[in-house]
Parts: structure tokens; C-alpha cells; sequence
């Protein structure tokens, strides 16, 4: 080894020791004949003092130095002088003094600072990413990331789950998203997929008899970026035969716990997690991954205001819609100006508008509250009890404020449930190391597609409907069917999902039968699958927990970027590697593969 010991680890304890420590220049100041350098590697930062009394060709090599050069420095490690210790350092009580020096490489002026957390053009930063990842924020990042997979295995490696490596090569089936192709050169015109997840092959190898499988896996989903998604991702795959659901939901409740008192002890986060229907999860939050870190639950009031004589309640009304609302906690203060922003701020998300309702402006007993205390636009239309009956609704206080949308159910909900999380924001109720774990469950089965107008399965085909729920199969009532599947939920994202399966070949094929598919489709889509379920399949169910969110949840990161060693941009491009590329013509000869534009048909174009 280039060096004996790591920059990060040397202490008081080490006062005396002789050194070598291999790094990059962090910092060089030069302070009237002796130099300091602060040298970096992976675990941290100490600071060497060249002096020529001491060394005179180490301060020659020292006065060469630059920032991010490559140097090896040999010294003695002592403590640093009475004044000058730096406590923002764990090596702030000791510096190296200097006695000899070599520079391994130099280096170019870097894009952008290294030693600063200083913003940075994102471009800038994937375009260098091997110098974005000597900063601080990122080795830290990752480090956290190693630290979160090594608690994994370890802890389901206990729990008597084995590792099992599925293959990247598949065959193509419909799951969700678009598949990446792969073509074969051994097999003309003939493509493998990349797997959007191991979701058969874990089903497959629980029928193998392995019971308790897990893997840390790559997926790969051709759909559009956003903070939270890119095109390939890791996940943590679950597969158990023999169990409930809730046998699920207690390992990984047990799982998240112990990982969060191992990788983020300072974190709080209440236990056990709650457990919430869809259809509560969607009436009180507007969504079926919700932030409960914060309370301002969405109330349907509409009731109570089919008994106000409002025109715009009774027309919304009037059409099947619903009346919503959430409390923004003493808010009622808000100016002119900051109600015209919430307003814009739902009409962006769809809604026709805000209506607002101002509980007075000073804390107190809303029982207490006169008419000349209520500030709204509908003030005139809705009587003083009503007001009251509403704010009790919404177990609202004076000097609350209350947010109102008007509209379809849904769609309402979900507009307040954008509103919620905006208002949490803007009160500053989104805290560092709060975090709230919670089970979504009992989703629908089935979805209509607005396009094609078939029904689609809304987690995958393979999840078990409720078995309650059998009946409504045949009677044609889908959209009543409920699922055996779960999400697991952290502070607004969904991190997690699974479901427990089907092991039946009959049921499946029902399933796929309501999904639109003929027999011939199913044996070619589906064939292995279907056969190993008439080879005693056992029951079993699974869950996949996405690492890339997991880690940026616990990192206080705004993006998975941010975690991720070498990711894609918002464009789905490596800018590093300059990815994806052209290839040559005798590659595309290889595969069978020719290209051709798709152009409109259009003369104009044409000429």
C-alpha cells in the first residue's frame, strides 16, 4: 500500500506516530514560508504542514502542489498548536508535519470546485461525474447507500432468505412499462427484454422450493425520467412461500425499523407503521402514497353544503361531485396576494378555482366567531351556523384557514392532496430526520385504460384478487375487485410494493382472460409460468423495495441522481459516456438490423 494510514482516521491518540498517507490536495495555503496542505482521501481530510526547517525537499515539492494533485506524504503525526485546533474536523486536534513528499499525478483545474458544497449545474456535474463524486455530499451519499445493502443481506441472510441471481436476458411479456429490446445476433430478428422486474422468475423460484429468496437487482423500465425514476434501477426483490400477508408486511416493518436504528439512529419515525386502506389513503390524503408527517387530512364537507344556498356548491353538487377541503393551521392572516398564488397554484393542477374561508385572525373557540371574523366570498351565502358546522368539520380552529375545491371526487381530492403537501411546505412542516412509514392497502385489481378501454391489472397480472372478492369475477363488477397487494410508504413516496400471488394455473388464466388475452396469447406470453402452477405451485407472495428512493429518502436528497454512482439525466442520456450512441453499420449487420426513418407522408418533406 501507498500508505499506512487513512487521512480521516488520525487522531490525539496517534501523536507521535510516523506516517504515510496517499491522497488528493484539498486545500494549499501558503503562510509565510510554510505551507499547508489539506490532504483528502475517501475517509476525510488532515492537514500536513511543510516547513522547510524541517524538510526543505518537501517543501519544494509542497511550493508544486495544486488543488487536486495526487501526492504521497510521509510525516509525523503531532498535536496542533494551542488556537489553532479545528473542531469542524475529527482530525482537528492533529496535523502531520511534513518530512518528505511525492507527487503520484497532477491534475488540470477541475470544472467546478471539490472542496466546496457549492451549487452546480447538474450537466457539469453527470458530465464529470468521477469528479463529482470525490465531494463530500456524494462520498457521503454513497457510503450510506453501501451501508443500507450491507444491513439488507445481512439482516435476511438471518432471517434465512438466500441470494439468488436472476438472469438480464428475458423474454419480452407485457408488465407496465415499455421494455428494453435486446436483439440476438444467434437468432435473427429474434429480441431478448431486459427485466422490468424478476417478478416470474421469483414466482418460478418459489415453485423451485426455495421459499425465502431475495436479491439486490438491477431493473430496467423504458419510461420518461422525473426525481424520483430512471431508466435502470436497483431494488431490493422479496420473494416467501407459505405465508400471509401480513407476515410480509411485519418482516419488512421489522426490516425498515432496524435499518433505520442501525444507518440513521437520529432519525425519529413512529411505530408500529400505520396501515391505511386505498380508499382512506385517496379520501384523506388525495392519494394513494401519502405524507403523514403532517396532519391536514382532506374532509368532504359536501353534506353540509348541499344545505348552503352557495351556486357553486349546488351545481357541483348537482352533477355527482363533492365538495373537499383541508385546514391550513392558523393561516387565516393570509394576504390577498398569498391567496391569489394557492389559487393559481390549483388552477395549474386543474381545478376551476380556491375558495377560501378565513376563521378571524386570532387564535380561539370557533364557537366564539361573529360573522365580521369569517373572510370569504361565499361569507354572504352561508350562514354563520353553517360556517361553524363546517369548521367543525374540518376540526378547525379561529384563526385557521380553510382550503376549499369544488369538482369531481377525485379529481378534487387529488388537487387537494397537491395543495396539502404545498401548504405543508410553505409552513415549514417538513422536518430533517422525520420521517413516517406507512402500509397502503387493498388497492384495485383492475383499471379501464382510457384508451383501448380494456381492463389492465394496476400492479401486475400475477397479484391475487381479495378472497371476498372472488364473486364480483364473474358477475361483472371489476372495479370492485380488490387486490392482495400492499405498498409500503415513506413521507409522501412510494418506496415499496408487492402482493401476495397467484399459484393457481385456472385463476390465472381467468385473470388473463379478463386482461383480453386468448389462449394462444396466454401460452405464448405466459406458457412456462402456467405450467410450473400445475406442478404443485405453493402459495407464496413478495414485496420489492426501491433502493435508489430508500437511500434518497434517508440522504435528505431531492433527487435519486443524487444516489445513484453514474446515473441517467432528466433525459434519459449518460452525458459522460455520451450514451445512447450511434453504432456502425457492421454492428447493425450483425443483429439483422436495418434503420429507417419514419417520415409523414408529406411531398413537401419529401422534396
Amino acid at each position: 500500500m501507498l500508505k499506512n494510514f487513512d487521512c480521516g482516521e488520525l487522531r490525539a491518540d496517534n501523536t507521535g506516530s510516523e506516517v504515510t498517507l496517499a491522497g488528493w490536495v484539498n486545500r494549499r495555503r501558503d503562510h509565510g514560508g510554510v505551507i499547508f496542505i489539506d490532504l483528502r482521501d475517501r475517509s476525510g481530510i488532515i492537514q500536513c504542514v511543510f516547513n522547510p526547517a524541517v524538510s526543505a525537499e518537501g517543501y519544494k515539492v509542497a511550493d508544486e502542489l495544486r488543488s487536486e494533485y495526487v501526492v504521497q506524504v510521509k510525516g509525523k503525526v503531532s498535536l496542533r498548536p494551542e488556537g489553532t485546533q479545528n473542531p469542524g474536523l475529527p482530525t482537528g486536534a492533529v496535523e502531520v508535519m511534513a518530512e518528505s513528499a511525492k507527487i503520484l499525478n497532477t491534475s488540470r483545474t477541475p470544472p467546478f470546485y471539490i472542496n466546496e458544497d457549492s451549487e452546480v449545474e447538474e450537466g457539469l456535474r453527470l458530465r464529470y461525474r468521477y469528479l463529482d463524486l470525490r465531494r463530500e455530499r456524494m462520498r457521503d451519499n454513497l457510503i450510506l447507500r453501501h451501508r443500507i445493502v450491507k444491513y439488507i443481506r445481512d439482516y435476511l441472510d438471518k432471517c434465512g432468505f438466500i441470494e439468488i441471481e436472476t438472469p438480464v436476458l428475458i423474454k419480452s411479456t407485457p408488465e407496465g412499462a415499455r421494455d428494453y429490446l435486446v436483439p440476438s445476433r444467434l437468432h435473427p430478428h429474434q429480441f431478448y427484454a431486459l427485466p422490468q422486474s424478476p417478478q416470474q422468475l421469483k414466482q418460478l423460484l418459489m415453485v423451485g422450493g426455495i421459499e425465502k429468496y431475495f436479491q439486490i437487482v438491477k431493473c430496467f423500465r423504458d419510461e420518461d425520467s422525473r426525481a424520483d425514476r430512471q431508466p435502470e434501477f436497483t431494488q431490493l426483490d422479496l420473494e416467501m412461500s407459505f405465508i400471509e400477508r401480513e407476515d410480509i408486511l411485519n418482516l419488512i416493518e421489522d426490516l425498515m425499523t432496524n435499518l433505520m436504528q442501525t444507518v440513521k439512529p437520529e432519525a425519529h419515525f413512529p411505530r408500529p407503521f400505520p396501515r391505511l386502506s386505498f380508499a382512506e389513503s385517496m379520501a384523506s390524503y388525495g392519494c394513494d402514497k401519502p405524507n403523514l408527517c403532517f396532519g391536514m387530512k382532506i374532509r368532504d364537507f359536501s353534506a353540509i353544503a348541499a344545505q348552503c344556498d352557495f351556486a357553486v356548491f349546488k351545481n357541483v353538487l348537482a352533477q355527482g361531485g363533492a365538495v373537499k377541503g383541508i385546514c391550513a393551521p392558523g393561516c387565516a392572516t393570509y394576504t390577498r396576494g398569498q391567496l391569489g398564488e394557492l389559487n393559481e397554484f390549483v388552477k395549474k393542477l386543474g381545478a376551476p378555482g380556491l375558495l377560501t374561508i378565513s376563521l378571524g385572525e386570532r387564535p380561539g373557540n370557533l364557537d366564539n366567531i361573529t360573522p365580521e371574523q369569517v373572510k370569504s366570498v361565499a361569507a354572504r351565502y352561508i350562514n354563520l351556523d353553517r360556517i361553524k358546522e363546517i369548521g367543525h368539520c374540518f376540526k378547525a380552529s379561529m384563526g385557521d384557514l380553510l382550503l376549499v375545491v369544488a369538482g369531481r371526487p377525485e379529481a378534487a381530492g387529488k388537487v387537494l392532496g397537491e395543495l396539502r403537501t404545498e401548504m405543508a411546505r410553505r409552513l415549514n412542516l417538513l422536518k430533517p430526520n422525520e420521517y413516517t412509514f406507512a402500509f397502503v392497502l387493498d388497492f384495485p385489481a383492475f383499471e379501464k385504460n382510457s384508451e383501448t378501454g380494456r381492463w389492465q391489472a394496476v400492479h401486475h397480472p400475477f397479484t391475487a384478487p381479495m378472497d371476498e372478492d372472488l364473486t364480483l369475477l364473474d358477475a361483472d363488477q371489476l372495479e370492485k375487485v380488490r387486490a392482495k397487494s400492499y405498498d409500503l410508504v415513506i413521507n409522501g413516496y412510494e418506496v415499496g410494493g408487492g402482493s401476495l400471488r397467484i399459484y393457481n394455473t385456472e385463476m390465472q388464466k381467468k385473470i388473463f382472460r379478463i386482461l383480453g388475452y386468448n389462449e394462444a396469447e396466454m401460452q405464448k406470453l405466459f406458457g412456462h409460468l402456467l405450467e410450473a402452477f400445475s406442478y404443485g405451485a405453493p402459495p407464496h407472495g413478495g414485496i420489492a423495495v426501491g433502493i435508489d428512493r430508500l437511500t434518497m429518502l434517508l440522504a435528505g436528497a431531492e433527487t435519486i441522481r443524487e444516489v445513484i454512482a453514474f446515473p441517467k439525466n432528466q433525459q434519459a442520456q449518460d452525458v459522460m459516456f455520451d450514451a445512447p450512441s450511434e453504432v456502425t453499420p457492421e454492428q447493425l449487420a450483425e443483429l439483422h438490423i436495418s434503420l429507417k426513418d419514419n417520415l409523414p407522408t408529406n411531398t413537401s418533406l419529401q422534396k
